[in-house]
C-alpha cells in the first residue's frame, strides 16, 4: 500500500535493542504525525504505548473485551521521548498496570 490512511503496527519495536527503539520510535513518531496517520499497535510495553500513542485500550484476557480505556494528554505536543520525563507518565504507567492485572 502506497499511502495507507491506518498503520496496523504488532509488537513493531520489540525485536530492538532498548537505545534503537526508542530512537526508531521517536522517527516512526514524527513520520505518524506529519502525514497524519492513524495507527492500530499492539504492543506488550506499556511505557512505549505511553509515549507513543494518545489513546490506550487496555484487553481481559481471553475471551478479549475492553477492559479499560485511556485518553493520554501530556498538555502539548511532545516527543516520544520527552513524554517519558513528564510528571503523568507514572500516573498513566501505574493505573494501566493495575488495570492489566499482572501477578509478580
Amino acid at each position: 500500500a502506497v499511502d495507507p490512511s491506518i498503520l496496523l503496527l504488532d509488537e513493531a519495536f520489540s525485536a530492538l535493542d532498548y537505545q534503537t527503539r526508542l530512537a526508531v520510535a521517536d522517527d516512526i513518531y514524527s513520520i505518524i504525525k506529519r502525514e497524519k496517520k492513524t495507527v492500530l499497535m499492539v504492543t506488550h510495553d506499556i511505557s512505549e504505548a505511553l509515549s507513543l500513542c494518545d489513546r490506550i485500550i487496555v484487553l481481559s484476557s481471553r475471551p478479549a473485551v475492553i477492559k479499560s480505556e485511556y485518553n493520554i494528554d501530556f498538555g502539548e505536543e511532545l516527543t516520544p521521548i520527552d513524554k517519558r520525563d513528564r510528571t503523568e507518565f507514572p500516573h498513566y504507567f501505574n493505573s494501566i498496570w493495575r488495570d492489566i492485572d499482572v501477578k509478580v
